[in-house]
């Protein structure tokens, strides 16, 4: 599960990185300075998704090695990585930290009640799959 966890993390600040920050260009990671300031934050927080899935790739590796990989189990912990760090995104860099918005110049709530649902919907398919495996366990 902690393997799915860091994966669906890395996996979602990445495609957060490269479909928001860098193909749409609607913000970057850090917002409060200059452009050149962006650049190197969205820098930063792309080695951070990169390390944290290739690290999660070694990680699974070793499951397999062992022969403790279990795909139910994985898939839960890569969807509730993926929406808790969508939600902390949302929530604490978006709202509390105001590190960045979604997007600037436009009406903003439809953008955060979107982006907040989808990692609500992704931490309870995530928790779902979790618990299932914990009920095979048994």
């Amino acid at each position: 599960m902690w393997t799915g966890l860091m994966f669906g993390l890395g996996v979602v600040a990445f495609i957060d990185e490269v479909v928001f920050h860098q193909l749409l260009q609607w913000h970057h990671f850090y917002d409060k300075s200059t452009a050149k300031i962006g650049l190197i934050s969205d820098g930063l927080f792309h080695a951070f998704s990169f390390f944290a899935t290739i690290g999660s790739a070694f990680l699974l590796a070793d499951l397999h090695r062992k022969h403790g990989f279990w795909l139910k189990r994985w898939l839960g912990g890569v969807f509730l990585g993926a929406g808790a760090f969508q939600l902390y995104d949302g929530i604490i860099q978006h709202k509390f930290m105001k590190l960045h918005q979604i997007r600037y110049n436009v009406d903003i709530i439809p953008y955060d009640i979107a982006w907040n649902v989808i990692a609500s919907l992704l931490i309870i398919i995530g928790i779902v799959l979790l618990v299932k495996t914990n009920q095979l366990k048994r």
